[in-house]
């Protein structure tokens, strides 16, 4: 028998999915902000899910990359980590504190469309690392699930069916809410990071118990490699193969808006949640680096070569094989049960980050739904793309590999690239230099990853592409939208006004600015009054839109009024003209009680022309756009402002 839903149900449904989604005009306040934040030793828990969980693959992977190197590669590693990523976006905490990240920074570089197609451009690399984080850790997760002994054994070989229960048990937590999402990462980064303080600590004893076996891992390196700077050389050669290890520094500045600040702080100047952002960064990356050199060193002093290679029971799970290996099957069990929590989970923090991010962006370019604006569809939206990234890669790590370390390296790239042109523009000699070499280094490691595994950039290609066409498409259905979230008129404008409200008639002629002189309001007075047949004793008022940064959507309008040669003008600067006097329009009725009528002049040209110049410009065949967005946003007929062209 066939299920329906009924109508109620759909709506409770719609009302559930939409639920606290922000009005546009909202401007939280820093007591609004407080009382949704956290202390930020539990946000770095919520973005080190994903930064932490690379140690259940990262000595593993330095191990096959650089072989008996790999101490000295993730030396490297954690060099550019304390001395190049990590200064890099403590200034993008200070310069973007709202969340918005080193996008934010590069898109006040390039005016109007070129910052916005810009934008698009960093989100579909946004998109790569974030969802390939997830569909990565989770596959990561469910390996981990299958290697154990204590696992059903009906599931092996189910990796992708085990992968996608986890994705969705993600998605369901975040369905949930986000507190619930900090409070699970808090508890799963503590819980791991124990466990590997112990892993580590009994590793190292088993390696002071038994110093031959660092001996043969110096002979083998010296062997091998004559002399420290060749060591070095190789090291940086190899690096973009553990670039994976740099993760999580993005989604820590794009939850920003999570971190607690303190008394005093103001949405202008959050100076303390710029300090504990800062904590949070320099926290994260020191306990990490000290993870990866010690991680790596006993690794590849207890570890056999032949075991990190594909088939061999260290591959993708060095530390989970040492815990195995000297602390029995027990604790080995735990530590699976914890690797695993932790790589599932690791994805939260990219799906945190998705959320602050892409409703930041797309909605306020009317390059979404608005509906994007509200954390659970944009749940369900990336959850669906996860579960088909799964499918297509089969669940398989390596062969997502690329795209994750693509997608980490070229947001750090133009992190370090704004940072450096902020220096710059301030006259920050020092700085200028040394974040000029810090982004020749990751501009390299960018190539050379791209070079080696290009399939990070075709997967980051479809993100951009997919981005970029729904986008302007969204646009162009969101263009008769009203779209202006205030209108507020100056003094003058609301005495001018009144005193036409006064008459019960208020009519005003659009008129596009030029010279402004005299000459231009006579004969444009002369021309309406004729070609509209207002009489010649009633009041008229003109109105003037100047059109600003065609590219923005959404904004607010200032309406300022002039008497200039005798005349009445309203005028404003609005990045579209048709929506703007609508909007216009409609805030004059609604606060004066008088319906406006507003009349133009029709424009010569072709309507298909004059479609695409209002799209991309703002201008274009103003009357019926006016027409018709007041017909969208006013449907009584008798309430709507009236349109006379002449």
């Amino acid at each position: 028998m066939a299920t329906t839903v009924t109508p109620n149900a759909s709506k409770r449904l719609g009302r559930w999915l939409l639920e606290g989604q922000p009005p546009q005009s909202h401007k939280p306040s820093a007591s609004e902000s407080e009382h949704h934040s956290q202390p930020w030793w539990k946000v770095m828990c919520l973005t080190g899910v994903d930064y932490y969980s690379t140690l259940g693959y990262q000595p593993g992977i330095a191990a096959l990359a650089a072989g008996v190197l790999s101490p000295v590669a993730t030396l490297v590693l954690v060099v550019l980590t304390l001395a190049g990523a990590l200064p890099i976006y403590r200034r993008v905490a200070r310069e973007s504190p709202h969340g918005q990240g080193s996008i934010a920074m590069l898109e006040k570089l390039l005016p109007q469309w070129k910052g916005k197609l810009l934008v698009l451009v960093l989100l579909g690399f946004v998109a790569t690392d974030f969802v390939i984080t997830m569909t990565l850790s989770a596959a990561d997760a469910s390996a981990h699930a299958i290697e154990n002994p204590f696992f059903p054994s009906f599931l092996h070989g189910q990796q992708v069916l085990v992968t996608l229960v986890l994705l969705a048990a993600l998605g369901a937590v975040f369905l949930k809410g986000f507190t619930e999402a900090i409070g699970i990462a808090v508890t799963l980064v503590g819980a791991y990071l124990a466990l590997n303080v112990v892993v580590v600590v009994v590793a190292l004893v088993h390696v002071a118990q038994a110093p031959k076996l660092v001996l043969d891992w110096q002979s083998l390196l010296v062997g091998q490699y004559h002399n420290p700077w060749l060591m070095i050389g190789v090291a940086l050669l190899v690096f973009p193969k553990l670039a994976l290890g740099l993760s999580g520094f993005e989604t820590g500045v794009a939850v920003m808006p999570q971190v607690r600040g303190v008394a005093g702080d103001t949405p202008g100047r959050p100076e303390g949640r710029i300090r504990n952002t800062r904590k949070l960064l320099t926290t994260a990356a020191v306990t990490m680096s000290v993870f990866l050199i010690t991680t790596s060193f006993i690794t590849s002093v207890l570890i056999p070569q032949q075991e990190f290679r594909s088939g061999g029971e260290a591959n993708g799970r060095a530390l989970a094989y040492l815990a195995h290996e000297y602390l029995g099957s027990a604790f080995g069990t735990v530590y699976d049960l914890s690797t695993i929590g932790i790589l599932w989970f690791a994805g939260a923090s990219a799906m945190a980050g998705l959320l602050n991010i892409v409703p930041r962006y797309l909605p306020r370019y009317g390059m979404a739904p608005d509906w994007v604006r509200s954390n659970r569809p944009l749940v369900l939206v990336f959850l669906v793309i996860s579960f088909g990234i799964t499918v297509i890669f089969q669940a398989d790590v390596d062969a997502q590999g690329g795209a994750y370390a693509t997608g980490v390296l070229v947001l750090i790239s133009s992190a370090a690239l704004a940072v450096m042109l902020s220096a710059l523009r301030k006259r920050q000699r020092a700085a200028t230099i040394g974040f000029a070499v810090i982004t020749a280094v990751f501009v390299y490691t960018t190539v050379a990853n791209i070079i080696e595994r290009p399939d990070g950039v075709k997967i980051a290609s479809f993100f951009i592409v997919a981005i970029i066409v729904t986008s302007f498409v969204s646009r162009a259905t969101r263009s008769l939208e009203l779209r202006f979230t205030e209108v507020d008129f100056d003094d003058t404008a609301r005495r001018l006004i009144d005193g036409q409200a006064a008459s019960g008639r208020i009519q005003l002629i659009a008129n596009e600015p030029d010279a402004r002189d005299e000459q231009e309001y006579v004969d444009k007075e002369r021309e309406q009054r004729e070609d509209n047949h207002i009489p010649a004793g009633d009041p008229v008022m003109f109105l003037e839109i100047t059109i600003g940064d065609a590219s923005d959507f959404t904004t607010e309008l200032t309406v300022q009024g002039e008497e200039r040669f005798g005349y009445k003008i309203l005028k404003v600067d609005s990045p579209t003209v048709a929506n703007a006097i609508a909007a216009i329009l409609l805030k004059i009725r609604d606060d004066t009680g008088v319906v406006p009528h507003v009349y133009f002049a029709w424009a010569e040209g072709n309507p298909f022309l004059f479609l695409f110049h209002y799209l991309f410009s703002g201008a274009g065949d103003v009357p019926p756009v006016t027409r018709e967005v007041l017909r969208r946003a006013e449907p009584d007929p008798e309430r709507r402002p009236a349109v006379h062209v002449g």
